[in-house]
């Protein structure tokens, strides 16, 4: 009786249990294909995975000091101190972030000179880094059609989360020529060409200084070509600034593009990271602003921006944006932050110097000026794809397959080292 019992249970089940296994095997997600691994995060990974002693990693943009370890500004404890002192709470920012590091943000980029500034005709938001700076103009730009056939223009190559970031806001990415392969240089005839032959009021990201990948920026005069030109065709100019003081080492002169282009009357957009210049990587420590024509225009369009923000992140974080905050409101504190950030620029400075120096002592015959005629954390070497493999398999080096190379990564313990394996690798 209990077999036939369990049975005729088991029979009357049977259909259901099958039915719940068939929506098991097609899952919501069942449809959800595998997407392609980062290319970057891939090299982390690989990089940790090598137990060969002397491998090398020259892939991820974040500073390493002379031991190859991570380095946090002594002004940024400091600030972080004070801020820890002042028992401050934990309250959510409001949509805009905290006004004072905003404020604070767009003064140290644009001067406080700037007459859009006095004039308080610059909306400004703070953003969750540059990434988030970037992904929040493009909403901008597409909900209300900045740019000609919703279309913005930006340089080959570009930094690679560019591109992404500006697809996903819904806009059509082209691109424009910016770095000649055959100098490892700028290819400013051919930049010009593009920025004539666009369309009238068409929008255009530029990198503000220390391009990412080339490491390869305009001169001065050529910036000031740039600005006429673009606004004889009536385009946008949407900056990118990543590196303000970490290029050069001084931030008045690595934002005298953007400041060239607001004092000739272009309404400019700027995206700003203080992720490498304070050694905030973590903390996505960003701002968005818009110069606008008027007080009024300002008003309209910050409201716009927090009406993105609202349903996006609704806040940003609070502790990043105190410590540049406390930074830039003390001028004793802000003057030690001018020498920090100037000794990693010139440790940067000092690894192109020696790599080249270490290539020609190897013996290497081809010419290596543009890794010093290169600015910033980045150096577009002019390698193969295969000589980067080559340089993986052999030597244990990593870098991107494009041949980018991450200077923060060289240090006096192995500039040799790295230059002995691209000399094997290029002869």
């Amino acid at each position: 009786m209990m077999l036939a019992t369990r049975t005729f249970f088991s029979a009357k089940n049977a259909a259901p249990a099958a039915l719940a296994l068939r929506a098991l095997s097609s899952s919501s997600w069942g449809q959800v294909p595998q997407g392609p691994p980062d290319a970057i995060l891939g090299l982390v990974e690989a990089f940790n995975a090598d137990s060969f002693p002397k491998k090398v990693s020259l892939s991820v943009g974040a500073y390493r000091d002379d031991q190859g370890k991570p380095y946090v500004l002594d002004t940024v404890k400091e600030a972080e101190r004070r801020n820890l002192d002042a028992d401050m709470n934990k309250e959510y920012a409001g949509i805009v972030g905290v006004q004072g590091y905003v404020d604070k943000a767009i003064e140290f980029a644009y001067g406080s000179e700037s007459v859009p500034l006095q004039e308080n005709r610059v909306a400004a938001v703070q953003t969750l880094s540059g990434t988030g700076a970037c992904r929040l103009a493009g909403d901008f730009f597409s909900r209300f059609g900045v740019g000609a056939a919703g279309a913005i223009h930006q340089p080959n190559p570009t930094w690679g989360n560019h591109i992404p970031i500006f697809k996903d806001a819904g806009m059509d990415v082209r691109q424009y020529r910016y770095f000649d392969k055959s100098t490892n240089g700028l290819d400013f005839s051919g930049l010009l060409a593009d920025i004539h032959a666009a369309d009238d009021g068409s929008l255009f990201l530029l990198h503000a200084c220390a391009h990412n990948p080339t490491g390869v920026d305009p001169t001065l005069e050529q910036w000031k070509e740039l600005s006429e030109l673009m606004k004889q065709k009536n385009h946008t100019a949407f900056f990118d600034c990543a590196y303000q003081g970490f290029a050069s080492g001084d931030a008045n002169r690595d934002a005298a593009a953007l400041r060239h282009f607001v004092a000739e009357g272009h309404n400019i957009v700027l995206a700003q990271s203080f992720a490498k210049n304070f050694g905030l990587y973590g903390e996505r420590v960003g701002a968005l602003s818009v110069v606008c024509e008027s007080e009024e225009e300002k008003d309209r369009v910050l409201s716009q921006l927090k009406i993105l923000i609202r349903p996006m992140y609704s806040n940003p974080p609070v502790n990043g944006a105190r410590i540049v905050q406390t930074i830039l409101e003390d001028p004793a504190l802000e003057a030690q932050w001018r020498d920090e950030c100037k000794g990693m620029a010139d440790r940067i400075i000092d690894m192109r110097e020696l790599l080249k120096s270490n290539l020609e002592a190897a013996g290497s015959s081809l010419s290596w000026n543009h890794i010093t005629d290169q600015i910033g954390m980045f150096c577009y070497t002019g390698l193969s794809k295969e000589q980067v493999q080559a340089l993986r398999e052999d030597h244990h080096i990593y870098l991107t397959g494009d041949g980018r190379v991450s200077m923060a990564g060289v240090n006096k313990n192995n500039v040799d080292y790295i230059a002995q394996a691209v000399h094997a690798v290029t002869k």
